[in-house]
């Protein structure tokens, strides 16, 4: 069903758009209260669940940063089914974003190309919403991601993710660190080793007790992966999340004419492309990090095979996105119930 309304729907329609219309969809179904009796169609029928950074997530599977930014949908993505929702990115200053239009879909590869440009109400909006979440159940493990305000330069990047944290931490299950979007200019560059570490110090500093982790890109090389994997654990991080979207275009095999992806301009591309990478790069980090760190795994995860398959691989959790786009609603409940069938044979 899903499968025909994109095509005859979503698929001409503006994505940013049709994101909207999946967001406000997400926003009736909390207002009617409907979150809980959807939790019960959706969750794990098995034991799933997974301990790590002090909590208990009923599934290793959730919703990365992205969807749902400024935290309003996520008792309704819960009830969708995922285990852990990542809100954000969220930044200490109010921001529109990048200039319209900034999401596309590469459909042959069930991809999206985005320069969103961390669009948010800003961190004390957020941070006042998701405090009434306490309260609620069943609620999901919530992870707050956060970002540098782009009217804030590199230099002063310390203060304001320090003023994020502080405003973020109390409310959150998890903190995460992202300085790796390519659509703020220089933040990329925070993942240079002389200027991470005192920024994540700083952050574990103020989120007072929180968990922090760490959000890197997947077009590090892998010398650089393993100096960041050094670091989380001198740190003291309580783990890393990989990876964020790609800046590439060559070499991913992309079904999409190469002269349409040209004509849409810089962004971070994510989905089914990113997979392999998105792999290697976890592979490599358990090999440099203790077993008990946790990792994330997110990229080009469509099916709990690759849920499994991650899991396999040394991942903690694992999280997903850009597939939600392509599969509907139900994604979330069709991995559980793989993951059902495939880890309790």
């Amino acid at each position: 069903m899903y499968r025909i309304i994109f095509n005859l729907v979503f698929k001409r329609m503006d994505p940013e758009r049709a994101h909207h219309l999946a967001y406000l969809f997400l926003q009736v179904i909390q207002a009617l209260g409907l979150s809980r009796s959807l939790h019960d169609f959706t969750r794990p029928r098995t034991d799933l669940s997974v301990h790590t950074l002090g909590r208990t997530f009923e599934t290793p599977f959730g919703m990365a940063a992205g969807f749902d930014k400024d935290g309003k949908i996520v008792m309704g993505l819960g009830g969708l089914g995922f285990g852990h929702v990542e809100v954000g990115t969220l930044t200490a200053l109010s921001q529109p974003g990048n200039p319209k239009p900034r999401l596309f879909r590469l459909i042959p590869d069930r991809a999206l190309i985005n320069r969103m440009g961390f669009n948010n109400h800003g961190a004390e909006a957020a941070a006042q919403r998701l405090r009434h979440l306490e309260r609620l159940r069943p609620r999901p493990v919530l992870g707050v991601n956060i970002g540098k305000s782009r009217a804030v330069d590199v230099d002063r990047a310390l203060p304001d993710y320090e003023t994020s944290a502080a405003v973020l931490a109390p409310v959150a299950d998890y903190l995460a660190v992202n300085v790796s979007s390519p659509n703020t200019p220089g933040l990329r560059g925070l993942q240079e080793i002389d200027k991470l570490a005192p920024l994540l110090a700083t952050v574990k500093e103020h989120a007072a007790g929180t968990p922090v982790l760490v959000k890197i890109a997947p077009d590090l090389s892998d010398d650089e992966i393993v100096r960041i994997a050094e670091l989380a654990v001198s740190v003291g991080l309580e783990g890393i999340i990989a990876t964020n979207t790609t800046i590439a275009r060559d070499g991913l095999g992309l079904k999409t004419d190469a002269s349409y992806i040209a004509s849409l301009g810089a962004g971070g591309l994510s989905g089914a492309p990113l997979a392999r990478r998105a792999l290697e790069v976890l592979t490599l980090l358990r090999r440099h990090v203790p077993a008990t760190m946790c990792i994330i795994s997110v990229g080009g995860v469509r099916t709990a095979a690759d849920v499994a398959e991650r899991l396999a691989a040394g991942a903690t959790l694992v999280q997903g996105y850009s597939e939600f786009i392509y599969s509907g609603p139900l994604w979330a409940r069709s991995i559980n119930r793989g993951l059902d069938r495939l880890l309790h044979k």
